[in-house]
């Protein structure tokens, strides 16, 4: 049965594949680049969390900009960070340069899983994914449309998180020594367009014949999750301080980089009043003014919902703190993150 799996799913990605600027053609041998890992691995690191849709014009961006992983590990922070803004999960920047700078000093990618998962930010998943798409070695590779494929073709209904260790046992039965690469790629592929979430398309799956989930007629019910935890309100401020410039017109906005770790870390921001997942913020404002509320944005991260109300100030006061002046013209080059660019929108709407 395990043979008959790889063998239908291969023969359906061989036809079926989706044409992606990361992939090779199915079928294909591991380029020989010194720069393909790093493409591999980087779009693993971009498609966490994040649909291919978002991730092509990012990826598209980094590699024009730092076509090999030595040039990405010369980068500053702070270009980095701000090429990144818009694609969320800031963690994942900081842990791109990291892996980078590891890597650059390394020589070059390791190429079997054991000794990628030792390098920053490289977790079971993304080790295996490049130990058999870049390099071609046997590795089970198991990510969230894996994660479904699996549990519905062996009928596995235990709930998550308990089920990943019988669906890990169950992808590894699955894998084969031979283009496991490819055989991933398929599963995720069946994952996103035949095999989803809600509604699979079990009529057009290439192993239905074999899924026990589809016999026993309820599929989408799997794999079972666990209840959902109620994501707390939190309420903060944004400040939006401004000052004329002296000469040629316009005006400057006073920005700040976030510490390196915790929420948006390392990415240009708006001065706030320290609010966090777990608490509101002070609703303090770090200057003495005549303030003004321009509205509120919301916006929703994994462990809180965040109202954030833009207050802005017009004064020939800097700020106390680390910081800089911005032309506003330009904000929309300033790399902020993804909650403050919509605050700045909400600002230079109000003006």
């Amino acid at each position: 049965m395990t043979a008959s799996i790889s063998d239908n799913l291969l023969a359906w990605y061989d036809t079926h594949a989706r044409d992606l600027p990361w992939r090779i053609p199915p079928g294909s041998a591991t380029p020989n680049d010194p720069a393909w890992p790093y493409r591999v691995w980087l779009s693993e690191v971009m498609l966490q969390q994040t649909t291919v849709a978002a991730v092509k014009p990012y990826y598209a961006k980094f590699t024009a900009t730092w076509p090999t992983v030595e040039a990405l590990a010369a980068a500053s922070d702070e270009e980095v960070m701000a090429a990144w803004a818009g694609l969320g999960y800031y963690s994942r920047a900081r842990n791109l340069l990291k892996c980078a700078r590891a890597v650059a000093e390394l020589g070059g990618f390791p190429d079997t899983e054991s000794e990628l998962r030792k390098l920053p930010g490289l977790g079971d998943y993304t080790a295996a994914a490049i130990a058999a798409i870049a390099f071609g070695r046997r590795a089970v590779v198991v990510d969230a449309n894996v994660e479904r494929v699996t549990a519905r073709l062996f009928a596995i209904d235990e709930p998550l998180p308990k089920a990943r260790k019988a669906i890990r046992a169950a992808a590894d039965q699955i894998t084969p020594d031979a283009r496991s690469g490819d055989f991933a790629q398929a599963m995720m592929d069946l994952g996103s367009h035949i095999c989803t979430s809600r509604a699979p398309r079990c009529l057009l799956c290439p192993l239905a014949e074999a899924c026990a989930g589809r016999k026993a007629g309820e599929p989408e019910r799997l794999p079972v999750k666990p209840a959902k935890k109620a994501v707390p309100e939190r309420q903060g401020m944004a400040f939006w301080i401004t000052r004329p410039r002296a000469s040629g017109g316009g005006a400057d906005v006073w920005l700040v980089t976030r510490p390196g770790t915790g929420m948006l870390g390392g990415m240009r921001a708006l001065p706030d009043d320290g609010w966090t997942a777990r608490a509101d913020g002070s609703a303090v404002p770090p200057l003495a003014g005549a303030w003004r509320s321009l509205g509120a944005v919301r916006h929703g991260f994994s462990h809180a919902q965040l109202t954030l109300t833009v207050m802005a100030l017009e004064t020939a006061q800097e700020p106390d703190g680390a910081g800089a002046w911005w032309p506003v013209s330009q904000i929309g080059d300033a790399g902020l993150a993804t909650l403050f660019a919509k605050a700045a929108q909400l600002a230079l709407a109000a003006d």
